[in-house]
C-alpha cells in the first residue's frame, strides 16, 4: 500500500441549507428548547446530526487539513481511494476533527466535514501564563499534553501578544479551537497529520476535562 498526501490551505464557513432533524435532539434544537451546546455536553446528549453543530454554532469553520491516496493492490486490479482529514471550529472553544474515505475526493472530504462536526468537543480557553495573568481566554489555563500514534504535542500558556509558535499545521488547529497565544513542543513524526490532528485534540480535551 503506497499513500501521497496533499495539505491545501482551504478553509470555509458553512453555508446555511436546509436543515430537516431526524433525532430527538434534533428535534429539540430545532425548536429551541435546547439553546447552547453547553446545554448538550452537560446533559450528556449524543450528537447524530450536523444540522445540530450548525445550527448552535452558527460562525463554525471547516478546513482541510489533508487529502491522501491510498491505494491497495487487489485480485481485481489496484484499488484507489482519497482519504481526508477535516477540522471543524468556531474558534471561540469548540472543535472537531474528522476523517472519511471514498473513490471520490470530494465525498471523502463531505464525510470527513461531516464527521469533523460530530466529533466537535470543548476545548477550555484561558490564561495560564504566569508572565500574563489577564484571566482573558487566549491561550490555554494550563500545560496540556497529548498523543496520537507516534507523535506527542505540548502547549503551554502563553501571554498576550505571543502569537502562536506552532507549525503550520499545528497552528491552524489551535486557531481553530480559538487560541491567539502559546507556545508548543512536538515530538515524532508531524508530518503524519492524523496523528498530529489526533495529539492536537487530545490536548484540547484535558482543558476541559482537567479544568
Amino acid at each position: 500500500m503506497s499513500r501521497s498526501e496533499h495539505r491545501p490551505p482551504r478553509q470555509r464557513t458553512e453555508t446555511e441549507q436546509v436543515w430537516v432533524p431526524r433525532t430527538k435532539l434534533g428535534q429539540l434544537v430545532a425548536t429551541e428548547k435546547i439553546t447552547t451546546m453547553k446545554e448538550i455536553y452537560e446533559n450528556g446528549y449524543r450528537i447524530q446530526e450536523a444540522g445540530i453543530i450548525k445550527k448552535l454554532l452558527p460562525g463554525i469553520k471547516t478546513e482541510v487539513i489533508s487529502v491522501g491516496i491510498v491505494q491497495k493492490q487487489t485480485t481485481n486490479g489496484e484499488y484507489t481511494r482519497f482519504k481526508a482529514l477535516v477540522a471543524a471550529g468556531d474558534e471561540n472553544g469548540w472543535l472537531g476533527i474528522g476523517q472519511g474515505k471514498s473513490k471520490q475526493m470530494r465525498i471523502a472530504i463531505e464525510k470527513a466535514t461531516n464527521q469533523a462536526y460530530l466529533n466537535v468537543s470543548p476545548v477550555k480557553l484561558g490564561c495560564g501564563s504566569w508572565e500574563c495573568r489577564c484571566e482573558q481566554g487566549h491561550s490555554v489555563p494550563f500545560k496540556v499534553r497529548g498523543r496520537g500514534g507516534s507523535v506527542t504535542v505540548e502547549i503551554i500558556p502563553g501571554p498576550r501578544g505571543l502569537g502562536l509558535v506552532a507549525g503550520g499545521n499545528i497552528r491552524n488547529l489551535l486557531k481553530l479551537a480559538g487560541l491567539k497565544d502559546a507556545w508548543t513542543k512536538s515530538t515524532g513524526s508531524t508530518n503524519t497529520m492524523t496523528s498530529t490532528s489526533q495529539a492536537v485534540l487530545e490536548c484540547l480535551r484535558q482543558t476541559f476535562s482537567q479544568g
